[in-house]
């Protein structure tokens, strides 16, 4: 009884899919979630359409947070078959997955990226430690309140440029990875931050990771694209992005080095650069039958993922050879992940 209740939802989608199985308009594609991975999903939709005459995908760009939450609110024609993550998903966010009857998650790394700062071009060259942007972004720094206004206040060695970031909301997956990446990073150069994360690591990570919210950090939306017009037209100020949008505007705005290294695709495939970080794509197990086009879709991904493929022409690094042949091999085993080894 307990699986045939589970199935109900998945013969309605069937159903709504006009009663046929195949690739076919009726059974269109659902994609939402991170706007960083959001152009490379995009490009594999195109071929995976061309490919399938009849088949229809339609990709959202919501942020990875926001993209989780739709897709783990169920299983049905209602719910989306697939989301783009620009970090990996979350325990919490699986255990409400799995509360909504979608179990089985598949996650499928796809390249790698790098979280960058960005300038407009033809400001003169700043490098950045992580240290330097916890102690500029912080709301309170080490535990106390942050009062620099200047980068030069984090740090005598940097210019007297006042401190404006522009950069990605809570809902995505960007903004996690600046916690992760450059924030937890700098704040823990301190032993008694370190130390703090043993004892308090709630604590440890309210002041490691909470951004100030005195206006000198922008939320500047999900739009990446808008991101970049607003830091090229705006001197002084640095955006933080996915480093396919640095490689797409190069006439516009140019890298922020961090800790003397600059991003490039060999400095973010070796992970020698700071805010290098997996992209992931996250498939309903439970939509495969009654969406054989999802498998088709997941071949074209596959498919473009290789080195010189589609996904590196647009700004994606793909993975060293035998990570690549991992990730490929996944994009047709569709293993369900484990959901001890998520954090």
């Amino acid at each position: 009884m307990k699986n045939f209740l589970v199935a109900l939802p998945l013969v309605a989608l069937v159903a709504a899919c006009g009663g046929s199985p195949g690739g076919k308009a009726g059974a269109q594609l659902k994609v939402v979630g991170s706007s960083t991975v959001y152009p490379f999903t995009t490009a594999v939709s195109e071929e995976y359409q061309r490919a399938n005459p009849g088949s229809s995908a339609i990709v959202e760009s919501t942020g990875t947070g926001a993209g989780i939450k739709l897709f783990c609110a169920g299983i049905g024609e209602q719910f989306p078959d697939m989301v783009n993550a620009s970090r990996p998903m979350k325990a919490s966010e699986y255990a409400d997955c799995a509360k909504n009857g979608a179990k089985n998650v598949i996650e499928v790394p796809i390249g790698i990226d790098g979280l960058t700062l960005i300038q407009a071009k033809g400001q003169p060259p700043l490098n950045l430690t992580t240290t330097d942007i916890y102690k500029a972004l912080a709301a309170n720094p080490y535990g106390k309140p942050n009062s620099a206004t200047t980068w030069q206040d984090v740090n005598p060695a940097l210019p007297a440029t006042k401190i404006r970031v522009l950069g990605p909301p809570p809902t995505s997956g960007t903004r996690d990875s600046l916690a992760e990446l450059i924030l937890a990073k700098g704040c823990e150069s301190d032993p008694a931050m370190k130390a703090l994360k043993k004892t308090d690591e709630a604590k440890q990570k309210d002041i490691c990771t909470k951004v100030r919210e005195d206006g000198v950090f922008v939320e500047a939306g999900e739009n990446d694209n808008l991101l970049v017009q607003k830091v090229s037209a705006d001197p002084g100020a640095l955006g933080v992005l996915g480093f396919s949008f640095l490689d797409e505007n190069a006439d516009r705005v140019v890298p922020v080095s961090l800790g003397g290294v600059a991003p490039t695709e060999a400095t973010i495939s070796d992970l020698s650069y700071p805010g290098s970080r997996k992209l992931y794509l996250y498939v309903k197990g439970e939509h495969l039958a009654a969406k054989p086009g999802i498998r088709q879709f997941l071949a074209a991904y596959g498919k473009a993922m290789a080195k010189g493929g589609l996904l590196e022409t647009r700004g994606l690094v793909p993975f060293g050879s035998a990570e690549l042949a991992s990730a490929t091999a996944q994009t047709a085993a569709l293993k369900p992940l484990d959901p001890a080894g998520l954090k």
